[in-house]
Parts: C-alpha cells; sequence; structure tokens
C-alpha cells in the first residue's frame, strides 16, 4: 500500500470572489493541467470529497461562525432573485457567493474524508485540491480568502473521533497560518511548525507564541536555501522529539519566487524538499501519514509546477 490519495470536487470551482480576484477557481485547473500533462495524475487514487458534517466543523470552530456563514449564504440567495449584488463582502478580500457554503464543506470534508482513509490504511498519505483556502479562519472568524479551517478541523478530527495522541502541522505559506494559530493555541496534543514573510498580512506570529509553536517569521526576499537551514535547525529537533502520529501540512504554494502576493524566492524544487522532509518524520513516527491540503499559490505556472513537485514526493514519483 504505496498510494497517494486526491482529493476534490467540483463545487470547489464554484465559489469565486469576482474578476481579478487571485484566489480564483483557475487555480485548480492549473494544478489539474499539471497533473494531466506530466502524467502523475495517473498515479494517484483519485477521489471525490464529501459534505463536511457541521459537528465536525465545529470541532475547531464556533457553532455561530459556521451559522452566521450558513445565514448569510441563505440570504445571498433571496437578494440575488430580487436583482442583488451576486457576493457578500466578509472582509476586504474575502467574499461570499452563494456556491461558497457548499465549497467550504467539500475543502473540509476531503480534508477528513483523506484523514479517515489514510488513519485507515487505505492510502498512506494524500493531497487535497480544494479551495476555499484555510489557515486564515479563526475559531470565530472567517477572514483571508478562508472560510473553515481545513488543516485546523483535521487535526482535531484525527484526536477526537480517531483518538490520535499527537499530531503535528506544518505550514509553509508565505502567510502566517494566524487561524490555526488561534484554533490550537495550548493543546499540547498539536505541534504547529511554520515559516512565513514578516511583515506580511495578517501581520502575526513574530510575537512570543505559546510553547505547542514553533514560529520562523523571515524576511522578504528570503531564498530557499535559508529556509531550508531554518528547518534544519528549528523545525527537525521538535518534530523528532514530538513524534507526531500523524502531519497535516497547510500546503501553500505563495511563497515560490514568482508570486506576487508575497515577497520569498522558493523554488518547485524547495517545496519537494520541504516534502521530503516531513515525509521522513512521517516514515520514523506516524505510519508515512500525512494529509496535505492546499492553501495558497497564486501565480498559476508556479503553482501547477510546485503541487507537481509536492506530490511526485508523497507519491514517491
Amino acid at each position: 500500500m504505496n498510494a497517494t490519495g486526491y482529493f476534490t470536487h467540483k463545487d470547489c470551482w464554484k465559489h469565486e470572489m469576482g474578476p481579478g480576484h487571485p484566489e480564483c477557481p483557475e487555480r485548480l485547473d492549473a494544478i489539474e493541467d499539471r497533473l494531466l500533462v506530466s502524467g502523475v495524475g495517473d498515479a494517484l487514487a483519485r477521489r471525490e470529497a464529501p459534505l463536511a458534517a457541521l459537528g465536525d466543523i465545529e470541532l475547531a470552530h464556533d457553532r455561530m461562525l459556521a451559522a452566521a456563514l450558513r445565514g448569510l449564504s441563505d440570504t445571498l440567495a433571496d437578494d440575488i432573485k430580487a436583482g442583488g449584488p451576486p457576493y457578500v463582502q466578509i472582509d476586504p478580500d474575502t467574499l461570499l457567493n452563494v456556491h461558497t457554503w457548499n465549497a467550504a464543506l467539500r475543502a473540509a470534508g476531503a480534508v477528513l474524508a483523506a484523514t479517515d482513509s489514510v488513519i485507515a490504511g487505505e492510502m498512506e498519505n494524500a493531497f487535497c485540491a480544494v479551495r476555499p483556502p484555510g489557515h486564515h479562519a479563526e475559531h470565530n472568524k472567517a477572514m483571508g480568502f478562508c472560510f473553515f479551517n481545513n488543516i485546523a478541523i483535521a487535526a482535531k478530527y484525527a484526536l477526537e473521533r480517531h483518538g490520535l495522541k499527537r499530531v503535528a502541522i506544518v505550514d509553509f505559506d508565505v502567510h502566517h497560518g494566524n487561524g490555526t494559530e488561534d484554533i490550537i493555541r495550548g493543546d499540547e496534543r498539536i505541534l504547529m511548525v511554520s515559516f512565513f514573510q514578516h511583515p506580511l498580512f495578517p501581520f502575526s506570529g513574530a510575537e512570543a507564541h505559546d510553547g505547542n509553536m514553533v514560529n520562523l517569521p523571515v524576511p522578504a526576499y528570503t531564498k530557499g536555501m535559508e529556509v531550508r537551514e531554518l528547518i534544519e535547525m528549528m523545525w527537525m529537533p521538535r518534530l523528532e522529539a514530538f513524534q507526531p502520529e500523524m502531519i497535516f501540512i497547510s500546503a501553500g504554494f505563495d511563497a515560490h519566487r514568482e508570486d506576487e502576493l508575497g515577497q520569498m524566492g522558493l523554488t518547485e524544487q524547495d517545496y519537494a524538499w520541504i516534502t521530503m522532509r516531513v515525509k521522513d518524520v512521517a516514515k520514523r513516527h506516524a505510519k508515512g501519514r500525512i494529509v496535505s491540503a492546499l492553501e495558497g499559490g497564486y501565480n498559476l505556472s508556479a503553482l501547477g509546477r510546485s503541487v507537481e513537485a509536492h506530490i511526485r514526493v508523497l507519491a514517491d514519483l
């Protein structure tokens, strides 16, 4: 059993936030196209994402957040019938359309289904090609393109529903995963390791943090070799000491040198290296169990190439 799962759903394409918005459905097209032309897609166990149950969403979020988003979605549908605008604005960068609610449930559902499959031994690891992304969504707040925190939900789910004792979250998005930190703060069953450009949205993460987090803020124009050195020095000893039983990856690819939403200098080879180091830890301590979910990555060509590099390592291709 060496199968790598690939979880997605057509509903994830239907959520969109207006013309010119960087977090767009074409991001998933870029990934699918790259996996097709490279042949990598042929090696994956493709699965359709279910809708997440609200009870599982509430492992990480206040139930009032889910109720508010559902209410906004229903009201928007009524307003559109009456000739109203096609979006509800959540924050300056985050909008909800009539398909966002289902897309968000599919995104979380993908990561939960992947968790079930990996823990059951049906596949060694999985990548979830989903949107909206999740790592900025806090316990009681949607923000920063994110509605539900897919990876934080899955981490809590592995602990609460499957009885794991220790799980790790690896976040290599160019932006700090403030939502994930908000949700898991102080939970000693979860170790979160991350690097991110600072200062940059959401302008957090550089201050003193809880003992279950390893935050590595780095300046603009930091290149891949510098990040690799920091990972070896700061992430790896903590991950090895923690001995996670499963690893979840917030896989944002916007620290790529071609991505204009950040100013870092990583390449697809750096993402492959990071994935290999995470996989090494998973092999030693977690039976190889990894679930990775798409976060950022907005240059379509760089995104496709980086996801391909990431999945090649996961799938031993």
